[in-house]
């Protein structure tokens, strides 16, 4: 049986549309799943929407809507989101869902019957949009000397009836956990953890409201529903069947990855671990913490005019276009930068003019020098040897970038070996060789047929539309497209064998133009 692979995005808060943000999260997130695929891995990519809280009621309840039938619509976009830009979900999960509810109450109940909760009353700093309490050492001054939130989001006082939950029993717990190696990356998030757990006297938690029923019941105590974090974040347990089939949820939990963005790394890396250590399940296996996206090197707002809708970005330049540059041009961890410039620039340069260009011509004289047919039987010259090892080493990179979630470094790998296919192309010089040496020449171009086909597949996990496009007119089956396929050194004898000829081929890295109005300007 395949090794398991459980990957999950942050779970989406559905208040507006998707936004840039939301859209580069879950590429990477596809990029990862497919990934772990291609290696042979059994995997699961999960989202979803957490559609419950106080900003989600109020939202509503300014557009004059009914709070389901509004989460609803807002979650149809994330919905939406994901099939437009290709994500391989296996699950997505709504915490309006029966099942979903299942498994928060039952938690709940398991960190009760371990005696982490208790009825008290509380009284603190809320923050409404960032769904979170802050200690009054956290907040910061705005404007006129107004109370903020870390993030700079308004605060308000409230008083309440509360249950809480016994987090300062698991400080030691927590430390020693985000300590752990591997557990949260990047180094900065964990050093940011690390830094709030030992610097602060952990308080328990606030985990249920009496000022409004948006929410999951708490079981046994009329009047409450479960914060909205103790909520959320029970879906990645929802969506492997935790309320519905356990013996799925066992194959499959614990998650081998958390992805999420570096705002809300605290409630994954502290709080999320305290509630399942308290109701008796598995830890995650790691949290990875990625970065911003900004818009010409500025954060997004409304008020500056720049938020960008992706499935406009998508429209614009192509979704597969638009997945390789937000996975080559930002560090996976840090803050990145986009624009239309940059799309064009880093796309045209790389995937039409290096990649696109090198298969076109390829393909390009194998259909007119040799009529399409396939041979496997030619010499390989010492300089084809040379090449295959140099693109054997960048697919390597690539892969082993990927595994550590370095993506711009792994397509670092991947291009370099593009670049010697393209140096061997004009040092070979085929066009010469069809007056001066046929039979060299048809040995060129299927080499150069073996390395288009490798590099292809080990970039599907970024462009797998495109790629299959390519790999369709190369003759590659379907099930012959994951990385055990490299190490399958008869399958150009197998293609030649089969009959199979190449017919006129068609590019699938189109060169982008700049739209007529770049956004944002």
């Amino acid at each position: 049986m395949a090794e398991t692979f459980y990957i999950t995005t942050a779970i989406s808060y559905p208040n507006g549309k998707p936004h840039i943000g939301h859209a580069y999260e879950a590429i990477a997130a596809d990029a990862i799943a497919r990934f772990q695929r291609a290696q042979g891995r059994d995997v699961r990519l999960v989202t979803g929407t957490d559609e419950h809280g106080l900003k989600m009621a109020q939202t509503a309840r300014n557009a004059g809507r009914d709070t389901l039938d509004f989460a609803t619509e807002m979650s149809n976009h994330f919905r939406e989101m994901c099939a437009r830009l290709n994500i391989s979900i296996d699950a997505f999960r709504r915490t309006t869902e029966e099942a979903h509810k299942d498994t928060a109450r039952a938690v709940w109940t398991a960190m009760r019957e371990s005696g982490d909760l208790y009825l008290d009353r509380y009284e603190g700093w809320y923050s409404i949009r960032d769904e979170a309490f802050y200690d009054e050492s956290e907040l910061i001054e705005g404007e006129g000397g107004v109370k903020l939130s870390p993030q700079g989001t308004a605060v308000e006082w409230q008083v309440e009836e509360s249950w809480f939950f016994r987090l300062s029993k698991y400080r030691d717990f927590l430390i020693e956990l985000n300590e752990t190696p591997g557990f949260l990356e990047p180094e900065s998030r964990r050093n940011e953890v690390l830094g709030f757990l030992k610097g602060n006297e952990l308080r328990d938690l606030s985990v249920s409201r009496t000022s409004f029923d948006w929410g999951v019941d708490v079981p046994d105590s009329p009047g409450h529903v479960m914060y909205v974090w103790v909520d959320a974040l029970c879906t990645y347990l929802t969506g492997i069947g935790f309320s519905e089939d356990r013996a799925h949820f066992d194959r499959y939990w614990p998650a081998d990855l958390h992805l999420i963005g570096k705002d809300i790394v605290r409630f994954h890396a502290v709080y999320w671990p305290a509630f399942l250590q308290s109701a008796g399940l598995p830890l995650p296996k790691k949290i990875f913490g990625h970065g911003f996206l900004l818009h010409r090197g500025e954060k997004m707002s409304k008020s500056l005019g720049n938020v960008i809708d992706p499935l406009e970005l998508a429209d614009q330049f192509g979704v597969d276009a638009l997945r390789y540059f937000l996975l080559r041009e930002v560090s996976f961890g840090n803050d990145g930068s986009y624009s239309s410039e940059a799309i064009v620039t880093r796309c045209n340069a790389e995937l039409a003019n290096s990649f696109g260009n090198l298969a076109q011509r390829s393909l390009s004289m194998i259909f007119k020098n040799m009529g399409g047919v396939i041979r496997a039987d030619l010499p390989v010259a010492e300089a084809d040897a040379a090449l295959a090892k140099a693109v054997a080493d960048g697919i390597a990179d690539l892969r082993e970038g990927f595994a550590r979630y370095d993506f711009s470094g792994g397509l670092d790998g991947w291009m370099r070996a593009v670049f010697a296919c393209n140096q061997y192309v004009d040092e070979q010089a085929p066009w010469t060789l069809r007056k001066t040496d046929p039979a060299r020449m048809e040995a060129v171009l299927m080499t150069l047929l073996r390395v288009v086909r490798d590099l292809a597949i080990a970039l599907r996990p970024v462009v797998p539309s495109s790629i299959d496009r390519l790999l369709d007119q190369m003759g590659v089956a379907a099930d012959a497209r994951d990385y055990a396929a490299l190490d399958d050194a008869g399958w150009l004898a197998a293609l030649a064998d089969s009959g199979f000829t190449l017919s006129q081929p068609v590019g699938v890295f189109p060169r982008l133009e700049m739209p007529a109005t770049a956004e944002g300007e």
